[in-house]
Order: C-alpha cells, then structure tokens, then sequence
C-alpha cells in the first residue's frame, strides 16, 4: 500500500495529540488522516489502568471502522498504559505509540562521548500520570541509558490557557496582560527545570514527553539558557513521526497531494474547534461529534 492510498488514524484522549498529527502532515504529507480526541472521558491520567485500555480499545475499533490502516496513538497515559491491548484490539492494523519512538529518538542524538556511568543522560518532562508510569523510564533503560523523569503538572492547563509567549497587541492593557501570562508561564517552567536539573546534572538531552509541551519549545529553550544549561530537546511528536514515515519508506518532503483529515471528538467540541488551530498549526474543518459508549 503506497502512502497516497493510506489512511492514518490518529488517537488522543483529547486535542494535544494535534501536535503529532502536524508532524505525521509533515513527515507523511500524502496519506489521509482521522483524528479521534475522546473529550468527554478525559483526563485519562485519572483512569486506571483497565478502564485507560478498555477507552482505548473503544477507539481503535472506531478508528478501524472508520477505515484506518494504521494507527498511531498520540496518547502518552494510552501508550504507557494500553498499548499491547490496542495492538491486540487492532491487530493486523500497526500501532505506533509515542513512547518507543520518542526514547529512541534520544537514543540518536546521544552520541559515545557524552554518556557517563551512573549519570542521567536523558531528561524527560512529562505529566505526573506518565512519570507515574515510568513508561518512559523503562524504555529509555531497555536501550542502555539512564534517565530521570520529572512530573510538570501545571504545563498542560498553562498551554491551553494559551499563556504562552505574548504577541504584539495595539492595546497596552491587553498587552501588560499578556507579558504577565507569559512571566507566569516563564517562571514556572524555571522553578520545573531548576528542580529537574538539580536532579539529573549530567542531562544533556530533554525528551518532551507530552504532546502539550512543543507549544513551548521555545519558551524550555529560553529558560534552559537563561540556566546557563542548553540541551538538546527531543519532541517525541515529530519523533513519532518520523518513525512511522520509515515505516512507510516515506520521504519527509513536500507532496502534491492535500491530505484529507477528519475529526471526531466525543465531547466539548467547541473548545476542540477553538483551541485545536494552535496545536495544529492551522485551522480545523468540522468537528464531527461522537458517542463511544461506556
């Protein structure tokens, strides 16, 4: 099956997983995608194990129902908690998950000189449901590194606030606001990296472990400086990506063909159509409303 006749189902518990289906348009421009965000039943970090898989199941089958030929799953909790179940509920679909790609990512850009023994080599930042986890841990350990994971709860509710870097407003009143949004979000992040740095001092690679955090790429970057500690950062986003274009024996270049997306939600999808642009990178169609059952 050649790329322009695939179709791509993307799956997240609600609109973060947006910012892997921009780099899947990336990296594999010619297939067409589906987007399921499952709003009404999130966060899944809250969740148990079996009720995360048992979601999760639910919406591969409508995925696949829907006509997907492979399925990525966005979803970090889903990835950590569910995922052989997915493959099992999906089988002989593939599955990508973002935790395996996003490690061996990392793996990648550490090159022999930098690794020391006993130190922590990666760095990873992620909710505190995904640190709970350990998934990322774990996966960074089966390739022979070390790691330290650090919980960053308030970075998802300050994304979709929209409280990131303050854009030039004409009105002074709107733009303070926005300079003290963007301070908050600032020094927020210094009080998480500090504390993380302080943890892993040997770290010289990040690995963004939510697909929340590349909207704030560039402020990590900012703050790592102003640390006077530049790493170098892994979005296991665009690893994902990546990953699932090798798979496929894509080429990531521009292709001529407009890929055909579709998105269900199955709840709140006012604010997935209002919010989801930012993740995306560009406006959203209709959002197509639907019930997945308990």
């Amino acid at each position: 099956m050649t790329a322009d006749s695939l179709t791509i189902g993307v799956f997240d518990s609600g609109f973060g997983g947006l910012t892997v289906l921009r780099a899947l348009l990336a990296h594999v421009p010619a297939a067409n995608y589906l987007y399921l965000g499952d709003t009404a039943r999130l966060p899944y970090g809250s969740k148990s194990r079996e009720t995360v898989a048992r979601y999760a199941e639910s919406a591969t089958r409508f995925l696949i129902e829907q006509g997907a030929d492979l399925l990525v799953i966005a979803c970090n909790t889903a990835t950590a908690l569910a995922l052989p179940e997915m493959r099992t509920a999906s089988a002989p679909v593939p599955v990508f998950g973002v935790v395996q790609p996003g490690a061996e990512a990392a793996r990648a850009a550490i090159s022999l000189g930098q690794r020391s023994n006993g130190a922590a080599e990666v760095l990873v930042l992620a909710t505190a449901a995904t640190v709970h986890s350990h998934a990322y841990l774990h996966a960074l350990t089966d390739l022979g590194l070390t790691a330290t994971e650090k919980a960053c709860p308030l970075l998802v509710p300050l994304v979709e606030e929209g409280w990131l870097s303050a854009a030039a407003h004409p009105d002074p009143v709107a733009r303070e606001a926005a300079n003290l949004r963007e301070a908050v979000t600032l020094q927020i992040l210094r009080i998480y990296l500090t504390e993380a740095l302080s943890d892993a001092p040997h770290a010289r690679t990040l690995l963004l472990g939510c697909t929340h955090y590349p909207l704030l790429r560039a402020e990590i970057e900012q703050t790592l400086a102003a640390l006077g500690r530049p790493l170098r950062i892994i979005d296991s986003a665009a690893a994902t990506a990546q990953a699932v274009a090798v798979h496929l024996r894509c080429a990531p270049v521009a292709s001529a063909a407009t890929p055909r997306c579709t998105f269900y939600a199955t709840d709140s999808v006012e604010k997935f159509q209002r919010l989801g642009p930012h993740f995306l990178g560009q406006p959203l169609p209709h959002v197509h409303l639907i019930d997945l059952g308990g």
